[in-house]
């Protein structure tokens, strides 16, 4: 905002300026046509060295004078480096008419006249163009500086995250150590317990999550992968975890897709995804998981049958802390198009999205 003030301010004295020197040389140019009509109108015994002083005294402004008929009597500080020189100086001179920097000589009772032409000199207009040229450095320096704020705002936030993420990974740590060798000592004391296996799924369960957290931040290391696999793996954990009202459909290709990536990382992915549609079909609907292998990428989509997206909402769903739920910190679609983005360097955007119809995400990843 200063600095818009201050290029605001700068063009408004420049422009006064301006003006101040345009009508100086106005000015000037109406004692050096006092002076062209002083030697024009001198007998043979006058003196007329002034005058002349004043006519060779300008050096800057372009000037043509011009019969009543049209003719080019004189001209000075002009170019006439030309073919035409005779019809680029009546052209200047009629141009300058029009735009109004004209004087007339009278003679006498005479109805001849003659007609001073003059432009502005060339440092007026450099001055005149100089405010331009400054308004338009303070407007990309505004921009930069906008720029340079809102990364350094979206860099701060990814910190914040970054740092959450490992904290709650440091501090998930200690109690699922605990509870790993709590559930050993139950499987030994109570070994046809079939609760208990679940109770040693659900800790390793925790202690994946954990070491996804641990990797929010750093450059986990790809390997190559199948995606069927990690895709099935979602699935799975999905039908474990939500009501025989939600219907999950796989579209796979029959044969193994391989892509370098985190597995743990990429199904953290999948799962923020299938959660989401979750939530939107409020636990009833269908979710169709869609595999394709398209040469040099490979194409994830996550299809619900939810309640969709508004318009509004859809370039702000991955931004972090956006969220349309009443509980919910905003941050699974944010970590995800991290994970997706920045790690395993694919794309994922809102592909389509109706309200009362659902939404399709979709995901694309070089196989390479």
């Amino acid at each position: 905002m200063a600095a818009v003030v201050i290029a605001v301010a700068s063009l408004l004295i420049s422009h006064l300026l301006v003006r101040d020197l345009l009508n100086e040389e106005r000015a000037k140019m109406q004692v050096w046509a006092d002076a062209m009509h002083s030697i024009n109108a001198a007998g043979p015994d006058d003196d007329i060295s002034l005058a002349l002083s004043v006519i060779k005294s300008n050096s800057t402004i372009p000037v043509v004078v011009m019969s009543s008929a049209g003719d080019v009597i004189d001209f000075s500080n002009i170019d006439i480096s030309r073919k035409d020189t005779t019809a680029y100086l009546a052209d200047f001179g009629q141009r300058m008419q029009r735009s109004g920097n004209a004087i007339k000589i009278l003679y006498g009772d005479s109805t001849d006249y003659d007609v001073v032409c003059y432009d502005e000199s060339i440092m007026l207009k450099r001055l005149s163009a100089w405010p331009y040229v400054q308004l338009g450095i303070v407007l990309v320096f505004v921009v930069v500086a906008i720029f340079a704020l809102l990364s350094s705002k979206r860099a701060e936030q990814n910190k914040v995250w970054v740092g959450l993420s490992k904290e709650t990974a440091h501090q998930l740590g200690t109690p699922i150590s605990s509870l790993m060798a709590w559930t050993e000592m139950l499987k030994e004391t109570y070994p046809e317990d079939e609760m208990i296996p679940e109770m040693s799924q659900d800790v390793k369960r925790l202690e994946r999550i954990a070491e996804r957290f641990s990797k929010i931040g750093s450059l986990p290391e790809p390997v190559e992968s199948s995606m069927n696999e990690v895709l099935e793996h979602v699935i799975a954990y999905m039908d474990r975890r939500t009501s025989s009202k939600v219907q999950m459909i796989r579209q796979f290709p029959d044969h193994e897709v391989i892509v370098r990536m985190n597995a743990s990382l990429f199904e953290w992915v999948i799962e923020n995804l299938c959660k989401n549609a979750v939530d939107a079909m409020e636990g009833a609907g269908t979710i169709t998981l869609t595999l394709m292998d398209e040469g040099d990428q490979v194409v994830i989509e996550v299809q619900d049958t939810g309640k969709g997206i508004k318009k509004k909402d859809i370039k702000s769903v991955f931004t972090p802390g956006f969220t349309t739920k009443k509980r919910g910190w905003g941050l699974g679609l944010s970590l995800a198009r991290r994970i997706v983005e920045e790690y395993h360097k694919g794309r994922i955007f809102v592909k389509q999205s109706e309200l009362g119809k659902g939404t399709t995400f979709r995901i694309e990843m070089s196989s390479k």
